[in-house]
C-alpha cells in the first residue's frame, strides 16, 4: 500500500520539468488529431488521455510551478531585468511584435507565390508597409526616451496618421476585389489555424498595450499601438473571409458578400477614423506647444 502511494504521488506530482515537456507535446498531439481528422482509434484515445493527464498534473503542480519560475527569475539576470525594468520590457515586447509581424508579412508573400494569387500579394504588400512603419517608429523609440522629445514624437505621430490615411484606399481596393470575386482567401486547414492564432494573439496584444502603456504619454508609443491595431484589424478581416470560404455553403454567396462588405467597411472606417484622429490630435498638441513656447519667449 505504501508503495502504491509513492507511485501515485510520483505520477501526480512529477518534477517541474515534466509538465513543461508535456504541455507542448499534448498541444501538438491534439492539433495533429483534429487536423488529420483521426478522432477515433487508439492514437486519438492516447492523445486524449495524455492531454487529460497533462491538465491534471499542471493543475496539481501549479503552486510548485510558480515557485520554480520565481526561483528561475531570481537567478537569471535577463529574466530578473525583464520583470523589474518596465522600459526594457516594453521595448522587448514591441520588438518581438515587430519580428512576428515581419514573419507574417513574409508568410503572406510566400502564399502569394505558392498560389499565384493577387489577393495574397495585396495583403503581403499592405502588411509590409505596416511593418516598415513600425520599424521606423521603434527605431526612433530606441534612440529616444519615451515622452522626452514631445514635439518630435508628435510630428512622427502625425506622419504615421497621414501614412495610414494614404494606405486606406489600398485597403478599400482589397475589400472591393473580394466583393467583386465574391470569394474569400483559401487556406489549408493548418494555415487557417495558424492565422487564427496570430489574429487573436495580435488583437489581444494590441488591446493590452493600449491600456497598459498609456501611462508613458508617448506619441511614438501611441503610433506604434495604432499600427498594431491596424494590423490586427486587417488580419481579422482576412480570417473572416477565409472562415466564410471554408465553412460556408455554395448557396450562401449573398450572405458572404454582405458580411464581408460590412466587415470590410467597418475596418476601413476604423483605420481611416484612427488616422484622422491621429492627425488632428497631433496638430492640436503641436499648436499648444508652439503657443506655450511663444508665451515663454514673450514673458
Amino acid at each position: 500500500m505504501e508503495r502504491f502511494k509513492r507511485f501515485l504521488h510520483a505520477l501526480l506530482f512529477p518534477h517541474a520539468a515534466v509538465p513543461l515537456l508535456l504541455v507542448p507535446l499534448s498541444v501538438a498531439a491534439l492539433i495533429y488529431v483534429f487536423v488529420s481528422q483521426k478522432t477515433d482509434g487508439a492514437l486519438a484515445i492516447t492523445c486524449y488521455v495524455l492531454s487529460f493527464y497533462t491538465l491534471t498534473v499542471c493543475a496539481l503542480r501549479a503552486p510548485a510551478l510558480l515557485h520554480f519560475f520565481r526561483r528561475a527569475i531570481e537567478h537569471n539576470p535577463f529574466l530578473h531585468r525583464l520583470t523589474t525594468d518596465a522600459r526594457f520590457r516594453l521595448k522587448l515586447v514591441l520588438h518581438g511584435s515587430l519580428a512576428i509581424n515581419t514573419a507574417y508579412a513574409l508568410f503572406q508573400l510566400g502564399m502569394g507565390f505558392y498560389y499565384r494569387s493577387r489577393w495574397f500579394y495585396a495583403l503581403a504588400v499592405y502588411y509590409v508597409l505596416l511593418t516598415v512603419m513600425r520599424y521606423f517608429l521603434l527605431r526612433d523609440l530606441k534612440s529616444l526616451d519615451a515622452g522626452a522629445d514631445l514635439e518630435g514624437e508628435l510630428r512622427r505621430y502625425r506622419f504615421c496618421g497621414v501614412a495610414l490615411a494614404a494606405m486606406t484606399p489600398a485597403l478599400i481596393v482589397i475589400v472591393a476585389f473580394i466583393l467583386w470575386q465574391n470569394r474569400g482567401f483559401s487556406y489549408h486547414s493548418i494555415t487557417t489555424i495558424a492565422m487564427a492564432a496570430y489574429t487573436f494573439g495580435a488583437f489581444t496584444v494590441a488591446t493590452v498595450n493600449i491600456i497598459k502603456y498609456r501611462k508613458y504619454h508617448s506619441p511614438l508609443l501611441s503610433a506604434a499601438k495604432a499600427v498594431s491595431m491596424t494590423t490586427a484589424s486587417v488580419s481579422m478581416l482576412s480570417l473572416e473571409t477565409a472562415m466564410l470560404s471554408a465553412f460556408g455553403e455554395e448557396g450562401d454567396a449573398l450572405f458572404r458578400a454582405l458580411i464581408t462588405g460590412l466587415s470590410g467597411l467597418a475596418v476601413c472606417l476604423f483605420v481611416l477614423g484612427m488616422a484622422i484622429f491621429m492627425i488632428l490630435r497631433a496638430g492640436k498638441e503641436l499648436k499648444k506647444l508652439q503657443q506655450g513656447a511663444q508665451d515663454g519667449i514673450s514673458s
